[in-house]
């Protein structure tokens, strides 16, 4: 095994690494498999500025971003503030140095392992890494008003494993995605029509500028990759009590209500293998389950479909429940919305006072997904629809973009 005798700057990505570095802390490229003292070779590289945010808004999400986090709380900083140092979850004892534990050696975690966002009391997400994958290929990207259902945003997109990079393509497609969504939708002549008509629009446009995010991910080669970097995407869009929801791929958006008399309903429509057999009549479980039951017929990408038009559905938002954006990380252990939704029933009253906090509920049915497994990264979002609860918050979530 080799490893590199001085420092520089990885080929793949243009982070910094240190001496006697064996992979790149930013996006895992490996350095043991070429000559003692350098990297090995890389295929491409992806253009990233070292850092895509201002000082002091820095995030270790960002390709490149090789610095600490500053945090910051809903009351304005006047300056940057540092990240505490961190305790090795390993040991228990040591501080991570130049991306290892001093006392123990220990990995540094990548940041994008495991990050949550809650832009506001009632929105609330978590992406995880699971337990099976080397690294993290979900994304996930929020934003919402103050006000519940007045307006937010919820993008996940899954990043295709077989592809090239698809964590760099998956985190792009979902900020892409997020900032088009994330201006209020106009209402036209004032009425429901005319919303869910513009907000069909914007989904519409969101899924073309997180193509076109992809897509800018992969650097140009002389010969087109066999397998160039590509994601799924799933978005809901909620404005004045309405939500509006859009997929390419195989994420999904689920309506789940508190009273068990309600109607869960799974809101988008999969573009997958599987889907194609349900449709034909084979059993959902045995469809789900079945060889090639997670190929994908559309997704995001330099080869993705000519035909991007998302698949969509709407919902008024008139009863108390939850609206859940997810990857298959989440629905491959619990798929049917009635089934779902007695999980998250049962859930909130495991939770107990803290039922109704979004976060802790998205951490929940992440821990749950984990504990059957982890076979896929696993993204949860949500919106509450109805009361929340706001538990003290030992380890606050950021509420800014693109922190996590």
């Amino acid at each position: 095994m080799s490893v590199t005798t001085e420092a520089g700057t990885c080929p793949a990505c243009g982070a910094s690494y240190g001496v006697g570095a064996q992979f790149c802390e930013a996006c895992g490229t490996d350095f043991t498999g070429g000559a003692a003292g350098a990297p090995a070779a890389a295929t491409r590289t992806v253009p990233a500025d070292p850092v895509t945010a201002e000082a002091g808004e820095e995030s270790p999400l960002d390709v490149g971003w090789t610095g600490p986090v500053s945090r910051r709380s809903s009351s304005e900083l006047t300056g940057p503030v540092a990240a505490p140092a961190a305790v090795c979850a390993a040991c228990g004892e040591g501080h991570f140095e130049d991306g290892y534990c001093d006392v123990c050696g220990a990995k540094e975690p990548d940041p994008r392992d495991h990050y949550e966002e809650a832009p506001a009391a009632w929105v609330a997400g978590v992406c995880d890494i699971g337990r099976r994958h080397h690294r993290n290929e979900d994304a996930l990207a929020l934003d919402a008003s103050p006000e519940p259902l007045r307006r937010a945003a919820l993008v996940v997109c899954d990043g295709v494993s077989n592809s090239v990079d698809s964590h760099v393509a998956s985190l792009a497609a979902s900020r892409a995605a997020r900032d088009v969504l994330d201006d209020p939708v106009p209402r036209g002549a004032g009425t429901r029509t005319a919303f869910v008509a513009n907000a069909v629009q914007r989904l519409t446009d969101a899924v073309l500028a997180a193509r076109d995010a992809v897509v800018a991910t992969a650097a140009p080669t002389e010969t087109p990759l066999d397998s160039p970097p590509s994601c799924t995407l799933v978005a809901a869009l909620v404005g004045d009590g309405v939500a509006v929801v859009g997929n390419v791929g195989d994420s999904r958006a689920y309506w789940l209500p508190d009273d068990p008399a309600g109607d869960a309903r799974q809101l988008t429509r999969d573009d997958s293998f599987a889907a194609e057999q349900i449709a034909a009549g084979v059993p959902r479980e045995e469809a789900e389950t079945g060889k090639g039951a997670h190929a994908i017929t559309r997704w995001l990408g330099v080869d993705a479909p000519e035909d991007l038009t998302p698949h969509t559905a709407d919902l008024d938002l008139d009863r108390d429940g939850w609206l859940l954006v997810c990857s298959d990380g989440l629905w491959n252990y619990c798929s049917d919305a009635e089934a779902l939704r007695l999980l998250v029933a049962d859930t909130v009253a495991d939770l107990g006072a803290d039922g109704h906090h979004p976060p802790t509920l998205a951490r929940a049915l992440v821990d749950w997904a984990n504990d059957r497994g982890g076979i896929d990264n696993i993204s949860v979002a949500l919106a509450r629809v109805g009361p929340t609860s706001a538990p003290d918050q030992t380890d606050p979530i950021d509420d800014t973009k693109d922190t996590p």
